[in-house]
């Protein structure tokens, strides 16, 4: 790697020297987790995806079906709602797993890219896409891969999704379930309670209540004649988690939590429990009561309370933007500040939230999971 190096002064300026070390800056800051973590690699038009994932404990008997079962939820060319584009999204582990099991030592993953069409990207080499990353990765490197937009392509997830699955494997007596709660101004009004998560694979938006579900397939289908595209939201459930998991302040569970899933392209904003509308609400009102076995009465605190998990049911939600990639035309400019007309060509979503279910499930479980293993180190 280039050295990037830094006069004192220069260092002073930046204002925090325990980020330098070595005197160089790392490329990118690229990690997720604090004890089990996780680096990834790979772009959209490249070789391959593939991650290394650190501190994972030994013996886990890894069931490789279950990861590529995850993986299929997520690839795209799914259904007739999501991306046409082809991948089987074959895993590949390189190292950390012997005879089935877990040794202890950083498991390298692999995911090879098999159908990319990079010509479909040829008429925006110069030109900067409305809504898109290109011109701040340009702002950012000096120089970006406008192949299906390189690194802050959507495909990153599914290195995020192989993680995960491992975690759900760790930490298996826990339940992570998301679904699609919203689509534009489709709604299921019913509480997470009142439905069954497990009907959320039963059709092709990922909504476990039929009626709403099928709105929302129609309403993706309009948009998507239209050549625009439409956000919504997903609510995620988490059951059995201990009382005791996440810290007391930078660590905050909730914390934890929302930086993951604000990391998913197209997230736009995160609340849990009662969110935003506990601000409507007195204390009296909001506060969860006990009861006799400390489990509470009511649940607007979402499972977490001082940033540690209390035992019961943790459930939040994150909203995501419509994709910023429109079939039809749209005024933007090219490098040198000259006006353009653009239109999207290729294969896209029309609405990101069906495949994201899996990625948002896949990064709480990484996130529990990490929460796991840092309390199990707090106490003897």
């Amino acid at each position: 790697m280039n050295k990037i190096l830094f006069t004192p002064e220069q260092k002073r300026k930046v204002g925090s020297v325990s980020f330098f070390q070595n005197d160089y800056i790392c490329g990118m800051i690229n990690v997720l987790g604090n004890f089990l973590t996780l680096t990834t690699f790979g772009e959209s038009h490249g070789e391959a995806y593939g991650g290394i994932i650190h501190n994972f404990p030994a013996g886990l008997e890894v069931n490789s079906k279950k990861i590529q079962r995850e993986l299929d939820r997520r690839r795209p060319g799914q259904s007739a709602i999501v991306t046409q584009r082809k991948e089987k999204d074959k895993i590949r582990f390189l190292s950390g797993i012997f005879e089935g099991k877990t040794t202890g030592t950083p498991i390298g993953f692999l995911v090879e890219n098999e159908n990319q069409r990079s010509k479909d990207y040829d008429h925006i080499a110069d030109v900067y896409r409305p809504g898109h990353a290109d011109y701040t990765y340009d702002q950012k490197f000096g120089i970006r891969d406008h192949r299906g937009g390189g690194k802050s392509s959507a495909r990153e997830t599914l290195n995020w999704v192989v993680a995960g699955s491992m975690a759900k494997q760790l930490i298996s007596e826990i339940s992570v379930q998301a679904y699609v709660s919203s689509v534009g101004d489709i709604v299921c009004e019913k509480p997470y309670r009142q439905l069954d998560l497990n009907m959320t694979e039963s059709n092709i938006v990922r909504c476990p209540d039929k009626e709403v579900s099928e709105q929302m397939i129609e309403k993706i289908k309009e948009i998507k004649k239209e050549g625009n595209t439409i956000g919504g939201t997903i609510t995620c459930v988490i059951k059995n988690v201990p009382a005791g998991f996440g810290e007391p302040v930078f660590s905050k569970l909730q914390a934890e939590l929302a930086k993951a899933m604000l990391n998913i392209n197209a997230a736009k904003g995160f609340e849990y429990g009662s969110g935003f509308q506990g601000s409507k609400m007195t204390g009296r009102e909001h506060n969860d009561l006990f009861a006799e076995d400390f489990s509470t009465r009511s649940n607007f605190s979402g499972g977490i309370q001082g940033g540690i998990s209390n035992g019961m049911d943790i459930y939040f939600r994150v909203a995501f933007k419509p994709v910023a990639t429109l079939l039809r035309p749209q005024e933007s400019f090219n490098k040198k500040g000259e006006k353009v007309v653009l239109e999207g060509k290729g294969r896209h979503d029309p609405c990101v939230l069906p495949r994201a279910v899996p990625v948002v499930e896949a990064l709480a479980a990484f996130v529990l999971a990490d929460m796991y293993l840092i309390q199990k180190m707090r106490r003897i």
